[in-house]
């Protein structure tokens, strides 16, 4: 087939078009998206950036009335110390946050997924490593010993 400029479509080049303008669309559907989803706020440490779904609002607001809210945000907690694990669980959880708030899929009360659970332990031992040690000193080897198992509410009240 010769178009009116003068080259001709071959399936090669129609389906390079086609692809080309699913790949526009999709870049352009996610721009779109991370703009008016505010993502860019994500990538701070503004703990208000977790509450800009109303998912998470209450525990924002539990959040903003514990004792963490002086020394601690969310990332502090949520995402491990290091810059690369760091974004990383911001992307993994950025997703998910953002597939489960689309499709309706998660269960109320929302619940911590299990390697976000680790990681949130992780954090607590970590801050409060001589308490940690002084308890864990009496419990060896107990494997139900978890901070946030036993103190699930302290940096969000509810």
């Amino acid at each position: 087939m010769t178009a009116r400029f003068g080259f001709t479509l071959t399936r090669n080049r129609i389906a390079r078009l086609v692809l080309a303008i699913a790949a526009g669309s999709a870049v352009g559907i996610m721009g779109y998206t991370f703009v008016y989803a505010k993502g860019y706020s994500y990538l701070s440490n503004d703990p208000s950036a977790c509450a800009n779904c109303h998912i998470m609002n209450e525990q924002y607001d539990g959040w903003t009335r514990s004792s963490h809210h002086a020394v601690a945000t969310c990332n502090d907690c949520h995402t491990p110390p290091d810059m690369i694990g760091k974004y990383m669980t911001k992307a993994s959880n950025g997703f998910w946050h953002s597939f489960y708030f689309t499709t309706g899929a998660f269960p109320e009360p929302i619940r911590i997924r299990e390697r976000n659970a680790m990681v949130t332990e992780k954090a607590c031992r970590k801050c409060h490593s001589d308490m940690v040690d002084a308890i864990e000193g009496s419990h060896i080897g107990d494997p139900e010993l978890s901070c946030v198992r036993c103190h699930r509410s302290v940096g969000h009240l509810h």
